[in-house]
């Protein structure tokens, strides 16, 4: 338990109004979009970095546990306070949009600026910042470093890391430091900002993120690839961007999930698909996207597909992403709870990840029920079960077991951009040696030796 002098300390530093340690702040921040819940001691409100550094040097000094938090939309548990402690809210003041840097195209934002946020004030200039997780319109900055985070676009673009240039963060002995540079190139030092980044907050507080910004694309349009199979459509994916295709998108849907959207939300969409390949081009002259369809549609027929759809319009193009938008949501037909992973394997190897998914599913009894970004080859993979059973939920979680081991001896990974936390934690030696993991251990005992950041999470110690 935190002390009452601790909290009479913590509002010396940040003001009264800003540390909270009534009940209503303790259960609107015990959970995320995980919805477990643990509840924090206390809420702190920083309200700039100097702010943090005191707090952090304050609780190294007395060992009082901390939890940085975005807009906690996270899917693993990442800004859980799983061990009780303060958590470190970013987003009441440390939400603003520092600099636009038109000439260099370079952002410089706080870390509890709203991804959507970020978009719309750069597109207002004419350029473009591509990461997109699926949360854009509540997840921060911050969170969206912390976890490394991916969305739609990153069949062309990549994710969050190819992004960031620099950082200004905070260690828990209250040091602010500064990782990388607003530069295109810079290889002088260590690449702390890449440690950083997907550290889930357990290494340091971020307070500065510096963007690397593009061009906003003069053209765009949407397009549907229909197949008779997962695997005619998987085929189409890693062939046709082998084939010289470059698509800003290429979202994948099952037969599972088709029927779901068609029950469960009325989608129009066509009938005995076994599989749909939903996406965006994107170019600077009209003729370029028109080649890149043109690249798709040869590819994809290819390879089995019954049809390929060009969005007529806007509102055409909106109506195709609608479907792949509200994949999530509509599965829930299948089961009360989605134990919901994102496995991310080569993309070449996605047909066979797939049928083996398949086949595990149907071992255990379950609907598994896929989506995701096929173009970077990052599956949400969906085990549906009876919430309220614990019998069903301790088989679905031997699934998802078996569903890791299979991605990993493919040269897969755990988490294509939901991040470890908690939820996959007890999962990391499937995918790291015991070596690897001391690394882990020691990387985490450079930065924090007394264990005050998030401690618990990416299997790191409690």
């Amino acid at each position: 338990m935190i002390e009452t002098g601790h909290i009479e300390a913590l509002k010396a530093i940040v003001g009264k109004e800003n540390v909270y340690s009534d009940k209503a702040h303790l259960i609107a921040y015990s959970y995320d979009a995980t919805r477990t819940r643990y509840e924090p001691e206390a809420v702190v409100f920083p309200r700039h970095e100097e702010d943090v550094s005191v707090i952090l040097k304050y609780c190294n000094e007395h060992k009082i546990v901390i939890t940085p938090r975005g807009a906690g939309s996270g899917f693993t548990g990442g800004a859980l306070p799983t061990n009780g402690g303060i958590i470190l809210a970013m987003e009441k003041y440390m939400n603003r949009i520092l600099e636009i840097d038109f000439e260099n195209m370079v952002a410089v934002v706080q870390p509890g600026v709203i991804n959507m946020d970020l978009q719309k004030a750069v597109q207002e200039v004419g350029l473009f910042y591509p990461p997109d997780p699926a949360s854009e319109e509540y997840s921060t900055l911050g969170g969206n470093v912390s976890e490394n985070a991916g969305g739609m676009r990153a069949a062309k673009y990549g994710i969050t890391k190819d992004f960031v240039m620099a950082l200004r963060a905070v260690r828990p002995n209250g040091d602010i430091i500064r990782a990388g540079k607003r530069t295109i190139k810079d290889v002088a030092g260590y690449n702390i900002a890449g440690i950083l980044i997907a550290s889930e907050g357990t290494l340091a507080v971020t307070t500065e993120i510096t963007l690397k910004l593009l061009p906003y694309p003069n053209f765009t349009k949407g397009y549907m690839g229909i197949f008779p199979s997962v695997e005619s459509a998987m085929n189409a994916v890693f062939k046709s961007l082998a084939s010289g295709a470059n698509p800003v998108a290429m979202e994948f849907l099952d037969s599972l999930v088709v029927q779901a959207l068609k029950e469960k939300l009325g989608v129009e969409l066509p009938e005995d698909a076994g599989a749909l390949l939903i996406g965006d081009v994107d170019g600077n002259v009209s003729q370029e996207v028109d080649f890149q369809l043109e690249i798709l549609e040869k590819s994809f027929r290819e390879n089995g597909a019954v049809d390929f759809v060009v969005a007529k319009d806007k509102k055409h193009r909106e109506e195709l992403w609608y479907a792949r938008r509200n994949a999530s949501p509509s599965i829930t037909i299948f089961g009360s709870k989605k134990l919901n992973e994102d496995i991310s394997v080569p993309r070449s190897l996605l047909p066979k990840a797939l049928k083996s998914i398949y086949e595990i599913g149907d071992k255990y009894g379950f609907k598994v029920p896929c989506f995701g970004h096929a173009g970077d080859g990052n599956i949400h993979v969906n085990v549906m079960v009876d919430g309220s059973n614990p019998e069903e939920l301790a088989k679905g979680h031997d699934a998802i077991e078996e569903i890791f081991e299979l991605v990993v001896s493919m040269g897969g990974t755990l988490s294509g951009e939901h991040g470890i936390g908690t939820s996959k934690a007890p999962f990391m030696s499937i995918a790291f040696n015991e070596e690897e993991l001391t690394l882990f251990r020691d990387l985490k005992n450079a930065f924090d030796p007394n264990n005050i950041l998030n401690p618990g999470k990416m299997g790191l110690p409690v």
